[in-house]
């Protein structure tokens, strides 16, 4: 260990062997980020603005397009600065906060998905108690201890990579820092971080899992028994949405995963974690915003409302 250089930065390789195309694919994830930052702060706006969606499914919709407003902003600009400057680098404690900062995001949104099951649960099972039960206090209860819980989550994973000492080999097949890499640079074993990643990991995606399957039985067991073919409508109209989130979210949670602990090229790895860094937050307010009319109509009143305010 005496011979051996601690690192001080690394070096985010990203999509450093496709140099004749940096312009286009800066050009394409800054388009996305535009498309995904306004698509989450319009319904941001929508939520806060309009009195009529200071519901609990909308608070929880708040919150969510706030945590993939933050999420898609740790990894995208860092990524188009380092392409615009051309350089790769990025210092120790900039990634030990980028590493903190995904995982708790990601540990956060899957609380938050299983919270808004929940809410979805009790409004369509126990519609006569959904206001008893959902007071403001337990929906900020609920949303303080998501955001609590995937801070709490990161920490730990976050501490178990950064005390290993790192040595010469700083290069990171990423554009951004994620553990599964690090790991590979560390120069003392691994196993037991590996253990502690993989089983933390697998407990808590299996856990939300496995509570948002529970809770979607119990209301697809009540709604099929709802007479009328409009109240059904309303009810599965009110639940798709977040299955198409839940959907996409676990499915590229999964297949990060997957790839991530098989032998497969860095190539594939890195379209993996594009995908996951990039399509969750993306497709949130795009989904909400063409499968809800509550939100469409609450943008269109913001929107008339500021006009007017502007004339």
């Amino acid at each position: 260990m005496a011979n051996k250089t601690t690192v001080s930065e690394f070096i985010l390789l990203g999509f450093a062997d496709l140099q004749e195309r940096q312009m286009f694919y800066s050009t394409v994830f800054l388009l996305i980020y535009l498309a995904t930052v306004i698509g989450n702060l319009l319904i941001v706006a929508a939520v806060v603005l309009d009195f009529r969606l200071h519901t609990p499914m909308y608070f929880f919709l708040f919150n969510l397009s706030s945590l993939d407003l933050c999420y898609i902003s740790i990894t995208i600009p860092k990524m188009l600065a380092n392409s615009l400057t051309n350089t790769r680098s990025i210092s120790f404690i900039g990634c030990a906060t980028q590493v903190f900062l995904v995982i708790s995001l990601a540990a956060t949104e899957c609380a938050l998905l299983s919270v808004m099951a929940y809410d979805r649960r009790t409004a369509i099972c126990f519609p006569l108690h959904y206001k008893m039960i959902m007071s403001r206090g337990t929906c900020a209860r609920m949303a303080v201890g998501s955001w609590v819980s995937g801070v709490l989550y990161s920490l730990l994973h976050t501490g178990n990579t950064f005390r290993l000492p790192f040595c010469h080999a700083n290069v990171i097949s990423q554009f951004f820092c994620d553990i599964p890499q690090l790991l590979k640079l560390a120069c003392s074993d691994t196993y037991p971080n590996k253990v502690v990643v993989v089983l933390f990991g697998v407990c808590l995606a299996l856990g939300c899992f496995v509570f948002i399957i529970t809770s979607y039985i119990q209301i697809f067991s009540t709604v099929l028994r709802i007479p009328s073919m409009s109240g059904k409508h309303k009810a599965f109209s009110t639940c798709l949405p977040h299955l198409v989130v839940i959907g996409l979210f676990f499915g590229m949670g999964s297949f990060v995963y997957m790839r991530q602990t098989s032998v497969t090229s860095s190539s594939w790895d890195l379209l993996a974690s594009v995908l996951y860094a990039v399509l969750p937050p993306l497709s949130n307010p795009i989904v909400y915003s063409l499968r809800n009319k509550e939100i469409r109509e609450a943008l269109g009143r913001v929107i008339a409302r500021m006009s007017f305010q502007r004339v």
